[in-house]
């Protein structure tokens, strides 16, 4: 971070397509990431490798993610997680470097993103049964999410276009990776049962994903009326 600091610049395809993290606070970290990536993303170029690649092998990753976290490898069920989201964001700038963006890849790239969230939520609905109210917590996350999805998918459908929010697909998976990361070390550092990080960041999510989607329809809704107003 420090050398991007000094030499890095903004990345023109997150500035151009309004890329943001954490409403716009932690953007520094966005251009950071897309520069650490950038090596890889030239040689997938120069390899002729296609977004479609990107796609089915973050829909791989995250199918194992939730096997290991489902059967208690979480440290590496957060690697799967973490490797499942780079190839979330390689498939949109292959697309576009290729200049293959088109109506297919919107649908396939938005489509297959729900399937591995809902992967991940599943394998912490496993993780999490010890805990009393860890499935639910973790059920909640899941539907949380797809109705963030939802809300914005619909308001597309209708002329609005709602990126609004905090708790969007980048600031679930930063969370559920750092979570499958830190919760042994971090748990064990507050004298906690294991799995105790885990359950109160998937509680984070839950209220943040639900809270997000009662926000965007509140925000749609505000638009449309806006719209119907002769």
């Amino acid at each position: 971070m420090a050398v991007y600091a000094v030499v890095g610049r903004r990345d023109a395809d997150a500035e151009k397509k309004g890329t943001q993290f954490v409403m716009g606070v932690g953007n520094f970290l966005v251009h950071w990431f897309m520069w650490v990536i950038s090596p890889a993303e030239r040689l997938f170029l120069a390899l002729g490798v296609g977004p479609d690649a990107f796609n089915f092998a973050g829909l791989a990753f995250g199918a194992l993610s939730g096997i290991l976290i489902g059967s208690g490898r979480v440290e590496w069920g957060g690697w799967a997680i973490a490797l499942g989201g780079v190839c979330d964001i390689l498939d949109g700038r292959m697309a576009r470097a290729l200049k293959l963006d088109s109506s297919y890849g919107k649908f396939i790239d938005s489509t297959l993103d729900r399937f591995v969230e809902v992967f991940a939520f599943l394998g912490f609905v496993v993780f999490l049964r010890g805990f009393a109210w860890g499935p639910l917590a973790a059920a909640g996350a899941i539907t949380g999410s797809l109705l963030v999805s939802y809300t914005r998918a619909r308001g597309e459908s209708v002329g609005v276009l709602c990126k609004e929010g905090l708790m969007q697909r980048a600031e679930r998976l930063v969370l559920s990776c750092l979570a499958c990361l830190a919760d042994a070390p971090l748990a064990a550092a507050l004298g906690r049962p294991q799995g105790s990080v885990i359950l109160w960041t998937v509680t984070l999510i839950a209220v943040g994903t639900f809270l997000t989607a009662a926000h965007r329809t509140f925000w749609i809704s505000a638009r449309l009326l806006e719209l119907k107003r002769p």
